[in-house]
């Protein structure tokens, strides 16, 4: 335990002199800043544990009891919810639902069985991005009409690794020909290849429809849908809706008609494109991100940083951060 301690303190301080916040790192390590702070000071484990035992600690016999009766021809194809209520109907009470479970899996009797395949609920596995036009994410969201109760639909699509908006339009209805019709427009204008780009939306229907799916199929770009009752599985196109809507520029009334909205979300795509400086992507704006700029950005910031260290470096406890 002494040693696994060290070892912790040891990665944090690591993390933190590479410029690493505090939090993040304990965070990562899924323990608490105090936890992190008194191992330094103290790290050998202190605790004397219970020196009394329990009153309500089963003994032996009692545990003996529970694996007998559970494997015992009766009982042996039935779960602890069943055992249970069964043994309460018979006017019998030896022990709790989770009691049993609890011996059960001490002494390896929770495998699964019969004839069917035990349950399994993996997670599937992440999509990641490690550079532009690898991963966009799609959706549809809703601009209010001068007609009351009536919206506009703006499409917009976005690349999740450097958040560009990379295509666009307002319509005046959802329609999977016009999705399929943006989408081959944003394969010619970034130059894509077949195979090259996976599309993540959720599942609605100009996302799900035939004709989008025999488009992408037709570009070789790979369909990708949110889980079904997970609201957050495409997050991307979420986060990038809020930012336009709650921008200090976004019109409190409806817009007088579709050409309006058209010119304020071009003018909103290219304030966001061109000089926002994205809080997501070590604030740089989307452009210079997809197009490998930042890097030099970075570069240049680092050095500034570094001279303003050098120049006064009492105001610098720790290592410069990007």
């Amino acid at each position: 335990m002494e040693e696994t301690r060290k070892v912790v303190v040891n990665l944090i301080q690591s993390a933190e002199q590479k410029g690493c916040r505090l939090k993040i790192a304990c965070k990562d390590l899924e323990i608490s800043e105090k936890t992190y702070k008194r191992w330094i000071v103290t790290p050998k484990d202190l605790r004397k544990g219970p020196l009394t035992t329990p009153a309500n600690k089963l003994s032996e016999h009692e545990k003996k009891s529970i694996i007998k009766l559970a494997t015992n021809e009766t009982y042996r194809d039935l779960p602890p919810c069943q055992i249970v209520p069964k043994l309460a109907d018979q006017g019998s009470y030896i022990a709790s639902e989770s009691t049993f479970y609890r011996i059960l899996k001490e002494e390896n009797l929770l495998a699964h069985r019969g004839k069917s395949k035990p349950s399994r609920n993996n997670r599937p596995a992440p999509l990641m991005a490690t550079g532009p036009n690898q991963i966009y994410s799609w959706d549809i969201t809703y601009l209010k009409s001068p007609v009351s109760g009536g919206f506009y639909f703006l499409y917009m699509f976005l690349d999740i690794w450097s958040r560009k908006i990379v295509g666009w339009e307002v319509h005046e209805n959802e329609d999977m020909e016009k999705s399929s019709a943006l989408i081959e427009k944003i394969y010619k204008d970034e130059g894509l290849k077949d195979g090259e780009v996976r599309l993540h939306s959720d599942n609605g229907g100009p996302m799900k429809g035939a004709t989008m799916l025999a488009t992408l199929q037709k570009l070789g770009i790979v369909p990708s849908f949110s889980r079904p009752r997970v609201s957050d599985d495409n997050a991307y196109s979420e986060s990038l809706f809020k930012t336009l809507k709650y921008c200090p520029e976004y019109p409190s009334r409806p817009f007088d008609s579709i050409e309006k909205a058209q010119v304020w979300v071009g003018e909103f795509v290219d304030w966001y494109n061109h000089r926002h400086l994205h809080s997501g992507i070590k604030f740089v704006t989307p452009s210079d991100r997809h197009t490998g700029k930042d890097q030099e950005i970075l570069k240049r910031r680092t050095k500034v940083y570094e001279k303003a260290k050098m120049k006064n470096p009492n105001r610098w406890s720790k290592e410069t951060r990007n």
